[in-house]
């Protein structure tokens, strides 16, 4: 949903140019109709199965986006008593949120059992004996599935991948059965099913049908000793086009699943994240100087890592194109921030035809961007909008400088 018109970089049918004078920069911007794109074509894949798509929104957890997705039917995976504030406070159904994350507070699984959540993806034996015992304090019984660490690679970034034996993440699969039988003789637990994630950004789903494989097989041994899951969550992972990868086909993926889950008796829980949002939205930022030099040119700009941390955190590479045409000379650039740290880069080594003042576009910025940004160096976030056709609606104003230290006290 973002192309090219007139010479000019657009989303949806607004210019970006027309975006960055209303708003301002840096600028997060969204395309709705991708958002809803993307969303709509993982529940049409489920061909009418008892299937549910619970959206990972730890990957963007902007208000406007949550009750998009609210209304079109989306559960909601959270990792914290804040996501599930943030559900509720846009219209999200608790019955359809997943409770994940190894540190859940006593607080956070208070606060979740009175809203009812569907349910909590248990991640230690620790863990679910601290549910057991809040859920006995409020006379609530607490819905549970374990996250089984199947010990599959998803080759993928090591700090993106969560299935292996050493990842910090889920119960060792040859513990589950154990922890199964023990759950099911805690009055104040109820099995409600079985989970599994094994990392992010995966441009192969064949990791993923190992994985299910190898769930199906628990889920039978568990059948066996009369125990009966009534649902199967399988995560999220699938990856996006960042450069030149080749995202998995949805609707593949989820026919092979459905072929290989068969005739079971299970509800299909799938946590996407990236894949709904990471190309529905764009960093808009502009150049403040252009600084060439004899190594290296750079192009300093008005976005930096508190803004987009993905390039100094696990060098990921995001496409930068410049919105509008320009006549001036065109230059390989480093594009770097103001933030005062070396790793402060958006993109290196970059071709671009640019001057002092013009906009840029750091293109797949819909996940994991915004969320993670930061005020490192005293820098205000950014601004976020969403384009609705030929509307731009203000989905976060941009941060104050005085919020910054509204919350501290000067010792007098």
């Amino acid at each position: 949903m973002f192309e090219f018109r007139n010479g000019s970089l657009h989303a949806e049918s607004v210019s970006l140019e027309t975006i960055a004078r209303q708003f301002g920069t840096p600028c997060y911007v969204y395309s709705r109709a991708a958002l809803t794109a993307a969303l709509a074509q993982f529940q049409s894949a489920c061909g009418g199965r008892d299937a549910l798509v619970c959206y990972a929104m730890k990957a963007n957890s902007n208000l406007a986006i949550l009750g998009l997705y609210a209304r079109m039917g989306a559960g909601f995976d959270i990792v914290s008593g804040g996501e599930l504030a943030r559900v509720l406070a846009a219209g999200g159904d608790p019955r359809k949120v997943v409770f994940s994350g190894v540190g859940k507070s006593a607080a956070e699984m208070r606060y979740a059992l009175e809203n009812g959540i569907l349910c909590f993806n248990v991640e230690s034996a620790s863990e679910l004996a601290r549910l057991a015992a809040v859920a006995a304090t409020m006379g609530r019984r607490a819905p549970v599935s374990f996250r089984v660490n199947p010990d599959v690679d998803a080759r993928t970034h090591p700090y993106i991948s969560t299935g292996l034996k050493e990842s910090k993440f889920g119960v060792e699969f040859s513990a589950a059965l154990k922890l199964y039988r023990a759950a099911t003789r805690m009055p104040q637990i109820e099995v409600a099913g079985i989970d599994c994630h094994i990392g992010s950004s995966l441009s192969d789903y064949a990791p993923l049908i190992e994985a299910l494989d190898k769930m199906l097989g628990l889920v039978d041994a568990l059948a066996a000793e009369g125990i009966q899951p009534r649902h199967l969550d399988l995560g999220g992972g699938l990856g996006i086009r960042y450069r030149d990868e080749a995202p998995p086909d949805v609707a593949a993926y989820m026919r092979e699943v459905f072929a290989r889950v068969g005739e079971r008796k299970l509800k299909l829980l799938f946590e996407p994240g990236r894949n709904l949002v990471g190309n529905a939205g764009v960093l808009l930022t502009r150049i403040e100087y252009l600084k060439p030099g004899a190594a290296r040119n750079f192009a300093v700009v008005d976005a930096a890592m508190n803004d987009l941390i993905r390039p100094a955190l696990y060098e990921a590479w995001h496409e930068i194109v410049a919105v509008g045409n320009s006549d001036a000379p065109s230059a390989v650039y480093d594009v770097v921030g103001p933030v005062c740290e070396s790793a402060d880069f958006l993109g290196k080594e970059r071709e671009l035809a640019v001057a002092e003042g013009d906009l840029l576009a750091v293109m797949s910025a819909g996940a994991y961007a915004m969320c993670m940004s930061s005020n490192y160096n005293s820098r205000p976030r950014a601004a976020e909008v969403m384009v609705d056709g030929d509307s731009v609606h203000l989905i976060r104003e941009r941060e104050r400088t005085e919020a910054l230290f509204a919350l501290e006290h000067l010792l007098r």
